[in-house]
This record gives structure tokens, sequence and C-alpha cells, in this order.
């Protein structure tokens, strides 16, 4: 899966309500502006996830910018504790490295796509409706589009919901992890963006039911589900390489390869 084009990293920051977002960008030595993928990491992670992806992307002529959510994990090295963090805090990150990304040097920002896997993705989704003119393509991992039905599922009401608790047995959020959810419909926002949008998913995914990626697929105007036969929530070894030879394809079909 590895190209012809050699690449050096660099760490870049950019800010958000006030608070540094960490990253590091993945830059193909090559000439002229380049397009570039902006990749979202899953709840608990951090930008180290997108790292594969990032590597042979960029190996292909593309440059890449992971980084972590602001709370997005105890490990994070951005700013923010987990729980101030949301999908909508995340969104809200996401939105504040769009505009940062606009302004480097090394963009062509006619050729900007987002790449979400999980909480990262569902965050991706709610950018991409909000900013439909400014991004090329959307690409979603194993979205975690099923956030408000979970956390629906697990109180009957906002006043149920404590001021502090661990979601999943995973990370201590607060409240407004539900609060900022609990009236959202992130299907009523996808038919506002209409340009290509791939979905990949697994059919063993222990956390999402590969269901919430279907309905994305009939939500979107122009979108294509791929599921990954024996895959769980995240790709790993074949899976992963599964997954490469869909985005490639799609990733030339938009014009971000030779």
């Amino acid at each position: 899966m590895q190209g012809h084009f050699a690449y050096k990293t660099r760490e870049l920051s950019c800010a958000s309500a006030g608070q540094e977002i960490y990253g590091l960008a993945y830059l193909p030595e090559r000439e002229g502006k380049l397009p570039l993928v902006i990749f979202s990491h899953e709840l608990c992670s951090t930008h180290r996830s997108g790292a594969a992806y990032a590597q042979t992307l960029a190996s292909q002529g593309i440059a890449v910018y992971t980084f972590d959510f602001r709370g997005g994990s105890r490990h994070s090295r951005s700013q923010g504790s987990t729980e101030g963090m949301s999908v909508m805090t995340e969104a809200e990150d996401l939105s504040a490295v769009l505009d940062a990304a606009k302004g480097w040097d090394f963009v062509d920002t006619g050729r900007i796509l987002l790449m979400g896997a999980s909480q990262g993705g569902m965050a991706s989704a709610i950018v991409a409706a909000r900013r439909p003119e400014e991004i090329r393509g959307l690409i979603l991992l194993y979205p975690a589009l099923l956030i408000r039905d979970a956390v629906r599922a697990q109180f009957g009401s906002l006043d149920q919901v404590p001021e502090r608790f661990k979601f999943k047995g995973w990370i201590m959020v607060a409240k407004n992890y539900v609060a900022d959810v609990w009236n959202y419909d992130v299907y009523a926002d996808m038919p506002k963006f209409k340009n290509p949008v791939l979905l990949l998913h697994g059919s063993q995914d222990s956390l999402v039911d590969p269901a919430y990626s279907q309905r994305a697929a009939d939500s979107y105007p122009n979108a294509r589900l791929r599921i990954l036969e024996g895959a769980d929530h995240i790709f790993r070894d074949s899976y992963l390489l599964q997954a490469v030879d869909e985005i490639l394809p799609f990733l030339r079909q938009l014009g971000f390869l030779g």
C-alpha cells in the first residue's frame, strides 16, 4: 500500500475555545499545494490512532493531519479535560482545525477531506453538514452515530444525568456529554452534505451496529457503504488493509491521487 513519495512529519498546533489543540502533519515531499485529509480519532484515543492511514496516504502524495481532541482521552496532548468534552466540542475542535488548515501554506484548500473514526466520525459528519462547501469528501470509519441512542438508553431524562459519570466504564465525562446530543439528530443533517461519502463498517462491530452506517448511507445524497466481513469496531491487520483498498480508489475518484 505504500506509494513512492517520501514524507516528513511536523507538529502543528491551533486553538479551539481558547485552548490549544496538538496535532501532527504528515507531509509528502513533493512540489505544489497538497490535498489534505484531516483525521479525527475515536473516543479515549489520540492522534496516534490515525498513524497507519496517515503514513499510507502521505506516501501516496496526500498530506494528512492527525490531532488530539480537547479532553478526548486521559492521554491527550491537547488542553482540556475529559469532563469538558462531548461530540459537539469535538465538532468545534474539528471546525477550528479546518479554519487553521485553510491558512497552512502547503494546503490546496479546494481539496480538503474529513476522515473520522467512531466518535471522531460523528464529529466529522457534523462538521461536514455545517460546512459542506469547504469539504471535498467524507470518509467515516465505523462512525459512532449511536451516541444519542446510547445516552438516552442509559438515562430516562436529562434530569437523571449526574454532573459527572463514567461513560461505558471508559472515560469520565460530565452532564454536557449527554445534554449536547440529547435533542440532536445527526441523520437529519446528513442531506446537507452532497459531496461523496465513503462509509466503512465491520460486520462484527461489537460497539456500533452496522445498521447505523446503513442508515447514514441511505441519508446522504452521494454515499457508498462497504461492510468488511468479520471486522470488529477498529480495523487492524488484514481489515486495515481492506479499508485502505477502499479508501485509495475513493480518493482517486475525488482527484486526491495522481
